[in-house]
C-alpha cells in the first residue's frame, strides 16, 4: 500500500513537471507574448503601480513586462559617487532586482537620455526625438503584443516631470500607432513583425473613480501585494528607497486605482480587474470611444499655462477627452509685465457656433483684445491667447472675468491672478568682495519665511528661513543669503559635488529671458555651504551648462561662514555667465531656493532633505522658470 502511494505521488509530481515544462516551453512570438506591459520614464517609476504588478504577476500568473525610456542616469545617487552613464548601470541592476521580486518577467529600455529635471514636455521630446522614441516603443509593442498597457498620468500638473508626461503620451499614442500598417512599415517589411492593437490602456489615478484593484488578499506564500511591492522597491537604494518597507504610505495602502484611456472593450464603472473582458481575438479590433466628461456641448474656460493648452489639444486629437483634466484657472504674472492668458472654447457638437467675448478686469489692468468675436469650432476646439498686463496695484487673488454670448445663451469663465514677487538689486559703485563684510549690509533685502514652503515640513523660523540681499554693478550680480538653520549638516564629500538637494544647500536661479519654458537656457547654481572638509562648493544643475562651477562658471565667486543661527553665503555671479543682455536688459527671472536636512550622523552623500523653501514658492518650481519672481537691476 505504501509503495502504491509513493508511486502515485511520484506520478503526480512527474505530471506537474511535464505541465510546467509545456507551459514554459514557448519560442518565437509565443515567448514574447505579454499580458500586461508597463511603460515608464525612469527606473523606479513603477512605484505607483508596483503592488498591482505584483498582484497580476505573482497572484494571477500573468506575464508582466516593463519598458523604460531612460536608465535614470540623470537622477541622484544616495549610495555612492556613480553619476551619469555609470549611475544608469547601477540603477538598471537595482531595477532588475526590484522587478524580480515583483514577478515581472522582463524589462526593456528605449535608450533615451535622462538629462535632468524639467517639467517641459516639448523640451523632453526635442531632446529625445519624439518620432524615433515612438518608433522604438511601437517596435516593442508589436513584438510583445500586450493585452493591457499601464502608464503614468500625462497631465502637466505642478511638479509633474516632463519625462513622465512624455512616457505616458508615447504609450497612449503607441496603442493606435502599433495597429496602423502605415506607421513604421519597415518593422513589418524588414523585421518580421505584425500590427497589433493593445486591448486596453490605463493610467494611474489617485481619484476615487476608475478601476480599483484590491491589494489586501495575500498571494501564494502569504504576503500581500503591498508588502511584496515594498520589499521590491527597497532595491532602489540609490534613489533613497531603502526604507520603503517601513513607509507609512505602504502601510496605509489597500488598493490602487486606474483610469481607462483607450479600449476595445466597453467600460464598466464597477470593474475591479484590468483584464476584464479579455481576451479579444484579432490583431486590430475596433476601438471603443469612451464618454467624455461634462454634459454641455459648448464650454468656456481659462487655461493656466500654454502647457495645459497643449495638453488639452493633444487629448482632443487622440480622442481621449475622458482624461481632459481641469486645472485651477490661476495665472502667474509679474506686475507691469505683459503675460498671456489662454481661453479654451470647447465644442462637443458637430457644428460650430459664433461667440462674442467681453472681459471684465480690475481698474488699471490692460487686456488685449478686451472685446472680440470668435467661433467655437467642432472638435478639437479653439484656443484664444489674451494679452494681460497687471498694474503695480494688482494683488494675488484679483480676477479676470469673461462672458461669451452665443445663440444658445451665455457662458462665463473666471481666471485668478497669482502675483510673482519682484526684487530690486541696488547698483554699487565699488565692487563687493565675497570674503569681506563691507558694503553688503547696505543692499536691499527680501525675506524667505518658513511659510514659503514648496516641499516638506518646517517647524519654525529657526528650523529653516532666510534673508537675501541683492546688488549689482556692470560686471556682477551680488547675492548674500543668510540662512537660519538650527542644525547645519555637511555630509557631502569633496568628490561628490552634485545633487545639492540631498543636503543643506542654497540654489540661485537666474532666467535671462524671463518666464522661460524650461531651465536649460538658464543659470541655476546649487551651493553647499560646507563640504565635509568645511569648504564652500557648488555645481550648476539642469541648466544651460551643468557641472562643477569651477568648470561651467569659472567667473562666479563664492564664500560661506557659520553664523550663530545658521550659515551665510555670499555670491558674485558674472552677468555674462547668467546670459543677460546687459545693459539693454535689466530685468530677469530670479529665485532663491533653500534646502534643509536636519539628520544627525548622516552618511556621506545620503539624501537627508527634509524641506524646501523658495522666495517664489510653487511645487516643482526648480524646473519651471515661469513661476520664478523678477529681479530688476536698478
Amino acid at each position: 500500500m505504501k509503495l502504491a502511494c509513493r508511486c502515485l505521488l511520484l506520478w503526480m509530481l512527474c505530471v506537474k513537471v511535464v505541465v510546467a515544462e509545456s507551459k514554459n516551453d514557448r519560442s518565437g512570438p509565443a515567448l514574447l507574448k505579454t499580458d500586461i506591459l508597463g511603460v515608464f520614464a525612469h527606473p523606479d517609476d513603477e512605484t505607483g503601480m508596483a503592488a498591482t504588478l505584483a498582484y497580476y504577476a505573482r497572484g494571477r500568473g500573468k506575464v508582466v513586462s516593463t519598458i523604460y525610456c531612460t536608465r535614470g542616469e540623470g537622477g541622484g545617487n544616495m549610495v555612492g559617487t556613480h553619476w551619469g552613464p555609470a549611475l544608469g548601470v547601477l540603477r538598471e541592476v537595482e531595477l532588475r532586482d526590484c522587478l524580480g521580486r515583483l514577478g515581472v518577467r522582463q524589462a526593456f529600455f528605449l535608450d533615451r537620455e535622462d538629462f535632468g529635471y524639467t517639467e517641459n514636455l516639448d523640451f523632453t521630446f526635442e531632446h529625445w526625438g519624439k518620432d524615433e522614441t515612438l518608433r522604438r516603443l511601437v517596435r516593442l509593442v508589436r513584438a510583445l503584443r500586450p493585452e493591457v498597457i499601464l502608464t503614468m498620468n500625462p497631465a502637466p500638473s505642478s511638479g509633474q516631470h516632463g519625462n513622465h508626461q512624455a512616457a505616458a503620451i508615447l504609450a497612449i499614442e503607441a496603442v493606435d500607432a502599433a495597429a496602423n500598417p502605415e506607421r513604421y512599415p519597415e518593422q513589418l517589411q524588414q523585421e518580421g513583425l505584425g500590427i497589433w492593437r493593445p486591448r486596453k490602456l490605463y493610467i494611474t489615478d489617485r481619484s476615487q473613480g476608475g478601476t480599483t484593484i484590491d491589494l489586501t488578499t495575500p498571494l501564494p506564500g502569504g504576503e500581500t501585494p503591498v508588502r511584496i511591492a515594498a520589499l521590491a522597491l527597497a532595491n532602489h537604494r540609490s534613489q533613497g528607497f531603502g526604507g520603503m518597507v517601513e513607509s507609512p504610505w505602504f502601510r496605509r495602502m489597500t488598493n490602487q486605482t486606474f483610469t481607462l484611456v483607450k479600449s476595445v472593450v466597453p467600460f464598466d464603472s464597477t470593474e475591479t480587474d484590468l483584464m476584464r473582458g479579455l481576451p479579444v481575438m484579432g490583431e486590430t479590433p475596433e476601438r471603443v470611444y469612451l464618454e467624455t466628461n461634462g454634459n454641455s456641448a459648448l464650454t468656456l474656460r481659462f487655461a493656466p499655462s500654454e502647457a495645459v493648452v497643449n495638453y488639452w489639444r493633444w487629448c482632443r486629437a487622440e480622442r481621449v477627452e475622458n482624461i481632459l483634466a481641469d486645472f485651477e484657472p490661476e495665472f502667474a504674472m509679474a506686475v507691469g509685465e505683459e503675460g498671456l492668458a489662454f481661453l479654451d472654447l470647447g465644442n462637443r457638437a458637430s457644428k460650430g457656433a459664433g461667440v462674442r467675448l467681453r472681459f471684465k478686469v480690475p481698474d488699471g489692468w490692460q487686456v488685449k483684445p478686451d472685446d472680440l468675436v470668435a467661433r467655437f469650432s467642432p472638435r478639437p476646439g479653439t484656443i484664444l491667447p489674451v494679452a494681460v498686463t497687471p498694474p503695480a496695484t494688482a494683488k494675488s487673488g484679483d480676477s479676470i472675468e469673461v462672458t461669451g454670448t452665443t445663440e444658445q445663451g451665455e457662458l462665463s469663465a473666471t481666471g485668478t491672478l497669482r502675483i510673482l514677487p519682484t526684487a530690486r538689486a541696488r547698483r554699487v559703485t565699488t565692487p563687493l568682495s565675497v570674503t569681506e563684510k563691507d558694503g553688503w549690509s547696505a543692499l536691499p533685502m527680501v525675506e524667505i519665511s518658513q511659510t514659503h514652503l514648496w516641499q516638506g515640513h518646517v517647524a519654525s523660523v529657526a528650523d529653516s528661513s532666510a534673508t537675501v540681499r541683492l546688488g549689482h554693478d556692470d560686471q556682477y550680480i551680488y547675492a548674500e543669503i543668510a540662512v537660519r538653520d538650527d542644525r547645519v549638516v555637511s555630509n557631502i564629500e569633496p568628490n561628490d559635488i552634485r545633487g545639492h538637494w540631498r543636503s543643506d544647500s542654497v540654489e540661485l536661479c537666474f532666467d535671462p529671458h524671463q518666464a522661460s519654458d524650461h531651465t536649460f537656457i538658464c543659470y541655476k547654481l546649487g551651493i553647499f555651504p560646507f563640504d565635509t572638509r568645511g569648504n564652500v562648493r557648488a555645481a550648476r544643475d539642469a541648466d544651460a551648462q551643468p557641472g562643477l562651477v569651477e568648470k561651467t562658471a569659472p567667473g562666479t565667486r563664492l564664500a560661506s561662514e557659520r553664523t550663530p543661527d545658521g550659515y551665510l553665503i555670499r555670491a558674485a555671479v558674472p552677468i555674462s555667465e547668467v546670459g543677460l543682455d546687459y545693459p539693454r536688459s535689466k530685468r530677469l527671472g530670479f529665485n532663491v531656493l533653500i534646502y534643509d536636512g536636519d539628520k544627525e550622523g548622516a552618511a556621506p552623500g545620503e539624501n537627508i532633505n527634509k524641506s524646501r523653501l523658495a522666495w517664489s514658492p510653487r511645487p516643482g518650481v526648480q524646473g519651471r522658470p515661469s513661476d520664478w519672481g523678477r529681479l530688476i537691476l536698478e
